[in-house]
């Protein structure tokens, strides 16, 4: 039986970051350093299977520090933690390794760096998204305000209107960011903006590839995880972007064959917490089922790359 023709475009970028690789590496770093059980306090990274593998290795994962023992290595997530949890790990003489992803941490300097500066910080963020409670718990509470939409930002209420600064969750849509920052600036025309963009590279780069690839596509799957901010912007992404329909899926068992019925061409990507061999299973099951040609679509080359922390250097 003749299987029906299907283009299948591949986003590129597309998957891990260097963040979330240099998370990954830490965990199974620090379990040759010092063994199992090393513990995680949150998900490393916002993925069912890298977290599942890690745990097949030893790594525990836990939502809070007290539920760590003192005489084992803890692990912060790469979403970053308030200051209050690595304070509590040293009253504890807990041995600790941050892995924080740079560019978040980048976001809490520059939020303490304006607070020093006796300025009251507004956040873009998602409520309850583990990054923006670790970035809103760099200062003191009152000191950063939440705004999830242009809505919020006609009714937060301010210390002084001329003395404010805000930062942005790092894995938002760039296009409601905008639109966001655009009505804080309308508002409060001396409110002071990051010296770069607080949204990373990867998740700009990943929903530039998106908008090139949707006008292309009858549907769009985006391998990621439900609670992975990056992963379901880029399903909002696409839909903006003219692809008629698009699901987010954890892996290829979750398709919904029904919904693609009739389908002559597909888009795939991942978000930046899902590993390419979650990518390839997905590729994997439309090859099963159509005679595809796939075309990669490239809208940016990504080569960074982040140390992993100094204690975890000497080891290797």
């Amino acid at each position: 039986m003749n299987k029906p023709p299907l283009t299948l475009y591949l986003a590129a970028p597309r998957g891990f970051c260097a963040g979330v690789d240099r998370a990954i590496k830490i965990v199974e770093m620090a379990l040759e350093k010092w063994g199992a059980p090393v513990f995680v306090r949150h998900e490393i990274v916002h993925n069912k299977f890298v977290v599942d593998d890690l745990r097949n290795k030893g790594a525990v994962f836990v939502e809070e520090l007290e539920e760590c023992p003192d005489d084992r290595p803890v692990i912060f997530s790469a979403h970053g933690v308030p200051k209050s949890v690595p304070s509590a790990a040293q009253a504890r003489n807990m041995v600790y390794v941050d892995a924080t992803c740079p560019l978040v941490s980048k976001v809490h300097i520059e939020a303490q760096r304006h607070a020093d500066a006796g300025l009251q910080m507004i956040m873009i963020g998602h409520e309850g998204h583990p990054e923006t409670i670790g970035t809103m718990g760099q200062l003191s509470p009152g000191e950063v305000l939440l705004v999830e939409t242009p809505d919020d930002v006609a009714t937060v209420s301010v210390r002084d209107p001329a003395r404010l600064a805000y930062v942005t969750q790092t894995t938002l849509s760039v296009d409601d960011t905008a639109e966001i920052v655009a009505a804080l600036v309308a508002r409060f025309p001396q409110i002071i903006g990051p010296h770069k963009e607080d949204i990373c590279y990867a998740t700009t780069n990943r929903q530039e590839a998106v908008k090139a690839m949707a006008p292309k596509c009858d549907a769009m799957l985006v391998v990621g995880a439900p609670n992975s901010s990056n992963s379901r912007r880029l399903v909002e992404v696409g839909l903006r972007a003219g692809c008629p329909y698009a699901q987010l899926v954890q892996r290829a068992q979750d398709i919904d064959w029904r919904a693609l019925h009739g389908i002559t061409s597909i888009g795939i990507t991942a978000g930046a917490s899902a590993p390419e061999v979650l990518i390839n299973e997905v590729i994997d099951a439309f090859s099963a089922r159509y005679d595809v040609t796939t075309k990669t679509i490239e809208t940016a080359k990504e080569n960074v790359e982040f140390k992993v922390p100094r204690v975890l250097r000497k080891s290797a």
